[in-house]
């Protein structure tokens, strides 16, 4: 009997739904789930979480006090949200929820270990474990020396914004328990610095690149964990099956589930060991001097860390506009 692209894939990879829409969560009943600004600002636009938005508005206020200012009140507010939907979304799966770190905290490394630490006390004071918490952090510098802080600690960190493999082995180097590289956002960067219109998947740079960090990782025995993001088409996943995760947008799991046909294993752990792979040590003059001369990942890393910004600042104006609404 024919069976789907994602039926198959589960059996290799794990499937991790990249949405803070918790309907698309029940649909697609994946193990993991990530969130970042951008969705979580996204989801507290949609109507049917105006709830989450508000009961997280009506606690900042009763915690804070009638005598608190609004700003202060949206503040706690902001600070609380993410751990709000990500409290919803522990309830209908299994695994561990991604919550991110204020992306303007990227280059602080005492307020990222803060941050990460206070995302945590939120979650335990809510009944979690943060053994079902990852605290997901841009792959700066000093934000992996952050996160290699926080895993000492026993909080386990998702590296995102990843782009070069300089970015890979500072993580795998610092005991960090997963990353996030982002094959379609390297896709992208490579049409319009090429001008072509498209790849094939088998030569997607995005694909290639984290073809070759799985099988670094893979190689040299690193337990870091490698989750493909950002995809931009179902031939991308189709040529990552095998990865340890992938996370997808619904819409591109919704495809993967209408396809049927055979779904071969791409990445390996036993051709990885076979793979003539040189390793590399990254202290910061390696990662720094590495990242100068990738011109993809400084300027993406750079960009994604401003367009998270932007959309907390979004988010920060929905909620001030909300809590007036409520108070009015």
């Amino acid at each position: 009997m024919a069976r789907n692209l994602l039926e198959q894939l589960r059996e290799m990879t794990v499937v991790v739904a990249d949405t803070g829409d918790i309907q698309a969560i029940e649909t697609f009943k994946p193990r993991d789930a990530t969130t970042n600004p951008s969705l979580i600002t996204a989801a507290a636009q949609m109507p049917q979480y105006q709830g989450i938005v508000d009961d997280t508005l009506k606690g900042a206020r009763a915690t804070l006090g009638a005598g608190a200012s609004a700003a202060e009140v949206v503040t706690l507010a902001f600070d609380r949200l993410a751990v709000s939907f990500g409290l919803k979304i522990l309830e209908i799966i299994e695994g561990r929820v991604s919550t991110e770190v204020d992306a303007r905290l990227s280059f602080d490394v005492e307020g990222t270990i803060a941050k990460g630490r206070d995302l945590i006390a939120q979650y335990e004071a809510a009944g979690i474990s943060k053994e079902r918490v990852l605290i997901k952090i841009a792959a700066t510098w000093e934000g992996i020396q952050a996160a290699a802080v926080l895993e000492k600690e026993g909080i386990h960190c998702n590296l995102t914004l990843l782009f070069g493999l300089h970015q890979a082995i500072a993580c795998a180097e610092n005991g960090i328990t997963l990353i996030s590289p982002f094959v379609g956002r390297i896709l992208d960067w490579y049409k319009k610095d090429t001008g072509r219109d498209s790849y094939a998947p088998a030569e997607d740079p995005g694909v290639l690149s984290v073809t070759y960090v799985y099988n670094y990782y893979k190689k040299f025995g690193y337990k870091t964990e490698v989750m493909g993001a950002s995809f931009r088409n179902i031939g991308e996943i189709t040529e990552l099956a095998g990865c340890d995760l992938l996370t997808i947008a619904p819409s591109l799991l919704a495809e993967l589930q209408s396809v049927e046909g055979e779904l071969p294993r791409k990445l390996d752990p036993a051709k990885a060991g076979a793979s003539a792979i040189e390793k590399i040590t990254v202290d910061k003059a390696t990662f720094e001097r590495m990242h100068e001369e990738n011109r993809m990942a400084k300027e993406k890393l750079a960009e994604g860390i401003d367009g998270f910004a932007k959309a907390l600042e979004t988010l920060e104006k929905l909620l001030s506009d909300r809590l007036a609404a409520l108070e009015a």
